[in-house]
């Protein structure tokens, strides 16, 4: 059905698609190619929310080399359905059927119910020839976060921990700094920008005080921080706070404390559950309402277990140093004890591969 041509141009599509990873959020990751007689004539991709979308991009760019009529019966390579609604920007479904494209190909099709084949039903209505499905791991992949919530409700939530080979995360004393190396400490930072939000519990910020922000690469937006904090504890000094863009999800009405975390730029959710805890899933409901795609996790090992327990994680990122610490270190999940095998959390390995002297290990729970 698909030529090495074609796989050729939408690997071309997937990188240009990939160069909005840090930025478009809540929107997805597109990249689009204008193609005429086996040449690129235009490329284009969404850079963020509200700005022009890939396929606007490309065949501005294609017209603006070649000419008014460049589009007409050129096939476009583009990773996600044209877009046949009006949103902040206008269907490029439409966009190209005045164009006169000639065909399109497209990774895969537009989970938002507004979309959903109906860009694929407006171009072959126009007379366009229309394949999907080249790519099309790559493609969800690439916007695993956008494809969880407009199918489940919920973001797409990913799990970071540094342990030493033997599982510790920590000494006794709560030293964790630093068990793996500048390069995974990078690569981890790297999986922060990609968020729409990172979330930690109050435990790690009363213990490591963290600024849980984007350092070690470069990037236009800072993710959302978001902190379960049950009984309202977060100090106003902690340095979590500072700049705002933060939500602080608890389980009590205090009103003295939230007006003192609100002047410090904070919002508070009040979530209970019979526990006096956070009730973890809505939370991750409301996130989803809010339009976050992909959430970073990096908390403590009870926070870790509570997820895991809770069913509130979709994958786990860990990097594994090359070293060992020992039984009496802290691990990386408080987790009740077994009475049999039948009963631990199973994962699929998704991708193994080597971050400096570090093993880095992303492993789905489903």
């Amino acid at each position: 059905m698909f030529t090495a041509q074609d796989q050729t141009f939408m690997q071309r599509a997937l990188e240009l698609a990939e160069r909005g990873l840090y930025t478009t959020t809540p929107n997805p990751r597109v990249g689009a190619l204008i193609v005429r007689d086996g040449k690129i004539i235009g490329e284009g991709w969404h850079e963020r929310a509200g700005e022009p979308h890939a396929e606007v991009n490309a065949v501005r760019d294609a017209k603006e080399k070649h000419g008014a009529d460049a589009v007409k019966g050129a096939t476009v390579y583009v990773t996600l359905e044209p877009c046949s609604h009006h949103g902040r920007t206008p269907p490029c479904a439409d966009l190209l059927v005045r164009e006169g494209a000639g065909q399109v190909i497209a990774a895969m099709e537009d989970p938002n119910p507004e979309v959903a084949g109906r860009g694929f039903a407006r171009l072959r209505d126009a007379g366009i020839d229309v394949r999907c499905g080249l790519m099309e791991n790559d493609a969800r992949e690439l916007n695993i976060g956008f494809v969880s919530r407009m199918t489940r409700g919920l973001p797409w939530v990913r799990l970071k921990v540094a342990a030493s080979l033997d599982g510790k995360t920590a000494l006794t004393n709560g030293q964790s700094q630093w068990i793996t190396s500048p390069e995974a400490r990078a690569d981890g930072h790297a999986w922060r920008a990609r968020a729409c939000a990172l979330l930690t519990g109050i435990g790690t910020v009363l213990e490591d005080d963290p600024q849980l922000n984007v350092r070690e690469v470069a990037t236009k937006r800072q993710p959302l921080k978001i902190i379960i904090d049950s009984r309202l504890q977060t100090p106003l000094e902690a340095r979590i706070l500072e700049g705002g863009n933060v939500l602080i999800a608890c389980a009590v009405e205090d009103n003295e404390a939230r007006v003192r975390l609100e002047a410090k730029g904070a919002e508070i959710v009040v979530l209970p559950n019979p526990n006096g805890k956070v009730e973890l899933m809505d939370l991750l409901r409301e996130l989803g309402r809010r339009k976050l795609n992909e959430i970073h996790v990096e908390a403590g090992f009870k926070l870790n277990g509570s997820m895991l327990r809770e069913g509130c994680i979709d994958e786990l990122l860990l990097y594994l140093a090359p070293s060992i610490i020992g039984d009496q270190a802290q691990g990386m999940f408080n987790l009740p004890a077994l009475a049999n095998l039948e009963g631990r959390t199973q994962l699929k390995l998704h991708k193994v591969s080597q971050v400096g002297p570090d093993l880095r290990i992303l492993a789905r729970t489903a």
